[in-house]
């Protein structure tokens, strides 16, 4: 039964993404969104972890120490902020660069939707927020890409859905001109 929960999980939170992508105007993002999770590497950890109430990746990392389904993931899919790192010349380390804007826009309706998947008929507005503020000493993220992602989360939380979606399908469009 878990290859059936996990696809209709995954699938479910892709459509959601979509959803939203449509709606910050970046609807290519939203199709193309976490394709790689039917790939063998990840459906196949997805389904062995599978719990339903969070990433199976998270399950994956308590029993192996890591997640390769998450290493795979990440590489893959430029709306995760692990994605944006390089070998910076002077420091001589591997450090976050700031994401564009649309990738850090597909992140936000990432987190909306996985919220809402995951928390169900009990998600709020300021779930996504919460998440990620429990995160926060943990992260290796930009500061510019934590701030811009910060602001969203904030925004949805105090203003709603329809008020974040429309700004940021503004700041995109202005962007492309």
């Amino acid at each position: 039964m878990q290859i059936f929960q996990h696809f209709y999980t995954i699938t479910r939170h892709r459509f959601v993404v979509f959803l939203h992508c449509c709606r910050a105007g970046i609807p290519w993002q939203g199709l193309t969104h976490d394709l790689s999770k039917y790939s063998p590497t990840e459906f196949l950890c997805g389904i062995r972890y599978y719990q339903g109430t969070r990433s199976p990746n998270e399950a994956e990392r308590e029993h192996k120490g890591y997640s390769l389904a998450w290493m795979h993931h990440k590489g893959r899919n430029r709306h995760h902020f692990e994605y944006w790192t390089d070998y910076n010349p002077t420091s001589k380390r591997v450090e976050p660069v700031p994401m564009p804007m649309r990738f850090v826009a597909e992140m936000f309706c990432d987190r909306v939707a996985a919220s809402k998947v995951y928390r169900g008929a009990e998600y709020k507005n300021s779930d996504p927020l919460d998440y990620f503020e429990r995160g926060r000493d943990r992260r290796v993220i930009h500061p510019k890409t934590s701030a811009q992602l910060h602001f969203l989360l904030k925004m949805l939380a105090q203003k709603g859905e329809a008020a974040t979606f429309s700004y940021l399908r503004k700041r995109l469009r202005k962007q492309r001109r």
